[in-house]
């Protein structure tokens, strides 16, 4: 396995598509236990033109979900192929969100998430958010895995 993941072998591992896959790389990976998601935040991302005109802001939710896609990418990439095709990751709960800066368009948002156990098929995981080493957001959450209907 390689080490970090670009954004077409992102698709390939996850059901996300454009606008709503909001990561763009996945580094530094240990296999099934840490990584560094990227999301390049742009003026032209589709949330900014409406949260909010004049003062754009990512929203929380949107930070929360990032930290989720990182997770979902980091575990499909280290578990055999047979194990994650024909499914799907559902965040099954999110604990002690912070958001403690505003994430402006135009930067670079890294999400340092780490799994702290798995249990079956369900995960738990950790993550950080900063930009230019001043952190943004945390959170801690669990995911399941389930079978396409």
């Amino acid at each position: 396995m390689t080490d970090k993941l670009n954004k077409q072998e992102i698709i390939n591992l996850l059901p996300h598509r454009d606008p709503m896959l909001l990561i763009d790389e996945l580094i530094n990976i240990k296999k099934l236990f840490s990584a560094t998601a990227i999301v390049n935040v742009r003026k032209d991302s589709f949330f900014v033109q409406g949260h909010f005109p004049g003062e754009p802001v990512m929203p929380g939710v949107l930070i929360v979900e990032a930290f989720g896609q990182a997770a979902a990418a980091l575990t499909a990439a280290g578990i055999d192929k047979t194990e994650y095709e024909n499914k799907l990751v559902f965040l099954m709960s999110i604990e002690k969100a912070r958001f403690r800066n505003p994430v402006i368009p135009n930067c670079k948002l890294e999400l340092n998430i780490e799994a702290i156990r798995s249990h079956g098929r369900v995960w738990k995981y950790k993550g950080d958010a900063f930009v230019e080493g001043k952190k943004m957001a945390d959170a801690q959450w669990s995911a399941t895995i389930v079978d396409r209907k």
